[in-house]
């Protein structure tokens, strides 16, 4: 367990985290829950965010194409060297693409509203947000409290709730339609995490608003217009001095 970076470093040691035994445990119970919400999402293009490794199988079972991956430091791969951003800037275009999948990405940004102003510039009507993050109210949140678990990757960074991140998808027109819990497991060293894995089953059961990790599904909502329909009742005209014309009645009477 490592101390935690600073800067950009952050998800890069994230990602190195994720090698470590408890990594690997979570970044399968993830990736089964990432092929559940993209089951039955369409489109071209999806845009990943910030961790670079991973995921990879879940997507591609999917029904969309294209993966298009973000990372937040730029490194050299295969490909050749990978263009980088800022979480709170994406270099996209607005109405571009159908689906962005944030993979712990407001967990380690200083700006995670912003970050989901940017989720609902860059898709299109009806595109799909996923976020996966860990959750504040949980044995993984408390353990950020423990001496041996404060200042360490991964509870280093600032974890959120899913109260708090469903509140900001509904300011901003978004609508949820899917939440899952999990990792109910205390995170433990390995000697014990096989042990307690029947913690996963019970805690979904009867206390599933602390698991450890969330994954939120959302679609944006844009509201039409509708325009009014015009009046074609004509008005009483209005005399030169203000007065509403007179009218006759019964034909004699002014």
């Amino acid at each position: 367990m490592s101390y935690c970076p600073q800067g950009s470093d952050l998800i890069r040691h994230l990602e190195d985290w994720y090698a470590s035994p408890l990594g690997v445990e979570l970044a399968k119970q993830e990736e089964v829950c990432l092929e559940r919400m993209l089951c039955d999402t369409f489109g071209y293009y999806l845009l990943q965010v910030g961790l670079n490794a991973g995921f990879a199988e879940a997507v591609a079972t999917s029904r969309i194409r294209h993966r298009v991956l973000l990372p937040l430091a730029a490194c050299y791969d295969s490909l050749g060297l990978q263009i980088a951003a800022r979480p709170e800037r994406f270099p996209i275009a607005t109405d571009s693409v159908d689906a962005v999948f944030l993979p712990h990405t407001l967990d380690f940004t200083d700006e995670p509203h912003q970050v989901l102003r940017e989720v609902e510039r860059v898709l299109i009507p009806d595109g799909r947000v996923m976020i996966i993050g860990f959750n504040a109210l949980s044995l993984w949140g408390l353990w950020r409290l423990v001496p041996r678990g404060r200042g360490r990757m991964p509870w280093c960074g600032d974890f959120l709730t899913p109260f708090r991140v469903r509140d900001w998808l509904s300011l901003l027109g978004f609508h949820v339609e899917m939440q899952e819990m999990m990792m109910f497991r205390p995170p433990w060293r390995r000697t014990l995490l096989g042990q307690l894995s029947f913690l996963d089953s019970l805690g979904s059961r009867f206390w599933p608003l602390f698991g450890g990790v969330y994954a939120i599904r959302a679609v944006k909502r844009v509201s039409t217009l509708t325009p009014l329909r015009p009046s074609w009742k004509t008005r009483r005209r209005l005399l030169p001095g203000g007065a509403i014309e007179p009218t006759v009645r019964g034909g004699s009477h002014v």
